[in-house]
């Protein structure tokens, strides 16, 4: 009889050890999907920079062809390289506006293995869409790197003027917080923060508009950044008897820091700080534990005065930022196709469970 159990007992614990490996095959190969599609995508790269480099070094201004040399050159490749794509005379353009965009930025051999990183449809809406402005360019190359952006993430952000904003808003964090930490931070506070919404009105509350940043918590994280983990909204914290609701709650990964957000929908008040001030406190008090650093503070309101706010901030010695938000509406449209896309979700969902209940009965 012991000797059943035990080989009952031993058959379940190379099952368990055969379902575990094959978890661990799909992981590697998973990752050596990634690799190498990260290889491919290297190469291509390469590959349309020294294109571009030899387009523009070689040829542009030359008289071959005259007038019609890209559409020799895009004739040409597709013949000699028949298995290839890319070759069309507008992308063909778009690899020398690549090299010439870039082959005169200090630390070229830098800036080479940072733009290998990124998908080829992403440069060239970046191209197009930083009208030339080199630095604005590569903020979003880097910001596509960091935070994985897919195309459609990249155009999102390159629409809200995410550039113009990052790190505007009024902060204390260059006399609050080491360096290295303060760099993180200050791209958390963007000046507008813009939320997309709905339905909320125009005259709204601030339990409405928390509703609605909640309701968009998947684009306020990435507004955030990828490294920012979402808490809670109205966060309980009780100390001393006392139990206070944190508006936004959120923790910074790397920095180890919890971050407070209070939303006001009226004008900055210099009490505002004080009572951010004071959630700040409790939360480091009950939620810190060890390695967790001082948290930080972000007041978003309707409208502030910078020099008032400037004059607060450096008189307090907890790191907290100021900054307006911008409301964005939904278009009707986009709200249609939210409730359409629900609905054939239910609609399935009832098919389903009429189809199982036929059988069922059958």
């Amino acid at each position: 009889m012991r000797t059943e159990e035990n080989m009952k007992n031993n058959s379940e614990s190379l099952i368990k050890s055969y379902n575990s490996w094959i978890g661990e095959l799909k992981k590697r190969y998973r990752a050596s999907q990634i690799k190498s599609a990260i290889a491919v995508n290297s190469a291509l790269i390469e590959f349309y920079w020294n294109l571009g480099k030899d387009i523009s070094e070689k040829y542009v201004g030359t008289k071959i062809y005259g007038t019609d040399f890209f559409t020799r050159l895009s004739h040409d490749l597709k013949i000699a390289i028949p298995e290839a794509h890319g070759f069309s005379t507008q992308n063909l353009r778009f690899c020398q506006n690549f090299y010439e965009f870039y082959h005169t930025v200090p630390n070229f051999q830098q800036l080479i293995e940072e733009l290998v990183m990124i998908p080829w449809g992403h440069h060239i809406q970046i191209m197009e869409k930083c009208n030339g402005d080199r630095d604005k360019a590569m903020f979003y190359v880097r910001h596509t790197i960091q935070n994985g952006w897919s195309r459609n993430v990249l155009l999102n952000w390159l629409s809200t003027d995410l550039y113009e904003r990052e790190g505007k808003g009024q902060t204390n964090f260059s006399i609050t917080m080491p360096s290295d930490d303060c760099d993180l931070a200050r791209q958390l506070v963007k000046d507008p923060q813009i939320i997309e919404v709905f339905d909320l009105k125009k005259e709204h509350n601030e339990k409405e508009l928390k509703q609605a940043i909640v309701a968009n918590i998947e684009k306020t994280l990435l507004s955030l950044g990828r490294l920012v983990s979402f808490v809670g909204r109205e966060y309980p914290v009780e100390l001393g008897g006392e139990t206070k609701n944190i508006d936004l709650l959120f923790y910074i990964i790397p920095l180890h820091r919890y971050l407070v957000i209070e939303v006001k929908t009226t004008k900055y008040e210099p009490a505002d700080l004080g009572q951010l001030s004071g959630y700040m406190v409790m939360t480091e008090q009950v939620l810190n534990t060890t390695g967790d650093d001082q948290p930080i503070g972000l007041l978003l309101c309707k409208e502030h005065n910078r020099v008032l706010a400037k004059f607060h901030l450096e008189k307090l010695g907890l790191p907290m930022g100021i900054t307006d938000y911008e409301l964005k509406k939904i278009l009707p449209i986009q709200k249609q196709l939210v409730k359409c896309y629900t609905d054939a979700e239910e609609q399935i969902r009832s098919q389903r469970k009429a189809a199982k209940k036929s059988e069922e009965s059958d």
